[in-house]
């Protein structure tokens, strides 16, 4: 069985395990037990991960919320656009250099408009630079956010931020598709 890695922010941890057991008996499917924050702490992660684990064969990753947030006192997005396609193209670099052969990219959920220091612009503009990256590099993208956008009043849950249970299935059963491209 392939080894599959789940790399991501809460939002992956709320699908991970529904992917894990869409693909019980087809791959052997992974995750840091950690959040995965912001982009340069998944850079921390991953490269730790795999230097303990080695490289996996499929990675299906995201990041964003973290990166995107604007909260005070802290003035503006806590990774500038810059900053975080750097960390992005810097995971990639991990990623292809441990020899993974498939890279799986989630573009990043969008919030409920009453979400304090994130709206769907910034998401908007965030993802536009991400898929940019991705298809530079000819990677995978699976877009999280737009699935999100469909149903925001159904997906995302109180806190504004995070998932409904439906979310995370939807998210989930969009994740596994992804992944079982490459199985």
């Amino acid at each position: 069985m392939k080894k599959v890695l789940i790399l991501g922010d809460s939002i992956s941890m709320g699908y991970r395990e529904h992917v894990r057991e869409a693909l019980q008996g087809r791959a052997e499917v992974v995750y840091s037990e950690g959040n995965g924050c912001f982009s340069k702490w998944t850079l921390w992660l991953v490269n730790n991960w795999i230097r303990v684990n080695g490289a996996p064969d499929i990675v299906h990753w995201n990041n964003g919320i973290w990166d995107m947030m604007d909260e005070p006192p802290l003035q503006g997005n806590f990774s500038s656009p810059e900053e975080y396609l750097h960390n992005l193209s810097r995971i990639i670099q991990v990623l292809r250099t441990a020899g993974v052969r498939h890279i799986i990219f989630a573009t990043t959920t969008y919030p409920h408009p009453k979400k304090e220091g994130l709206d769907a612009g910034t998401v908007t503009r965030y993802n536009a630079f991400a898929r940019t990256l991705m298809e530079q590099e000819g990677i995978a993208v699976n877009d999280l956010g737009a699935l999100i956008r469909e149903n925001i009043a159904g997906y995302v849950c109180g806190d504004y931020l995070h998932l409904t249970d439906e979310g995370y299935l939807a998210c989930a059963a969009k994740v596994t598709e992804a992944i079982e491209a490459y199985l």
